[in-house]
């Protein structure tokens, strides 16, 4: 789903890759325990994990963004690509995001 995104790159590291736009970080996969940490509002990261503490916890907070973990095996397809695609558009420049809406199926 993240190849879906424009003017993404990635970067390996020994235990996970990171995701970034346009140089700007938005998101960390950990193969080995099945979870993605991606940006998200303060409010969204509170909400997330308050709601369904089970799938989301927080990460870390930095710049005024609240990281989520997610864990993978405890989330449908549909939720994961919304909140990649907004850690991508709360990363992306204003040009880049106006050019390429969530597509929904």
């Amino acid at each position: 789903m993240v190849d879906t995104l424009p003017e993404v790159s990635q970067a390996k590291a020994r235990d996970y890759t990171s995701y970034s736009v346009c140089g700007k970080r938005f998101g960390y996969y950990w193969p080995r325990t099945k979870t993605v940490g991606l940006k998200q509002t303060l409010s969204e990261q509170l909400a997330l994990v308050a709601e369904r503490p089970d799938v989301f916890e927080v990460q870390f907070t930095a710049g005024g963004f609240g990281w989520v973990v997610v864990y993978l095996t405890k989330i449908d397809l549909d939720e994961l690509t919304e909140l990649v695609y907004e850690a991508w558009r709360l990363s992306a420049p204003e040009s880049l995001v106006a050019e390429h809406p969530l597509k929904r199926p």
